[in-house]
């Protein structure tokens, strides 16, 4: 079950393009919690599962998953990626790559 969505909007060069984000519910499974989510990039759907330890550990896990693929992504390089006007996309991103975040990401999260 889908339990949050954002869209987000790439600016190339010459278009823009929107980048939906789904986030679904925490699964418990024999050895672990997963959650999965799928971004929807211009090129194609991708979609990914986090693994945590409970539900709470792989939803964040599943967010920080989604801020290190966009802030890694090749529509960040070649424009930027962004959420209702901000500078920056409002996902998290492990310590390791906060030196990846725009100024507002980095300001709040």
């Amino acid at each position: 079950m889908i339990i949050a969505e954002r869209i987000l909007e790439w600016r190339g060069e010459h278009d823009s393009k929107r980048i939906r984000v789904k986030l679904f519910s925490p699964q418990k499974t024999k050895q672990a919690w997963t959650c999965k989510y799928v971004i929807d990039w211009p090129d194609g759907e991708k979609e990914k599962t986090a693994s945590g330890t409970d539900a709470v550990q792989a939803l964040i896990i599943a967010l920080q998953m989604i801020g290190t693929e966009i802030y890694t992504s090749n529509y960040q390089k070649a424009g930027g990626v962004s959420f209702a006007d901000a500078n920056g996309c409002g996902f998290p991103v492990p310590p390791t790559l906060r030196h990846l975040l725009t100024p507002d990401d980095a300001k709040y999260l």
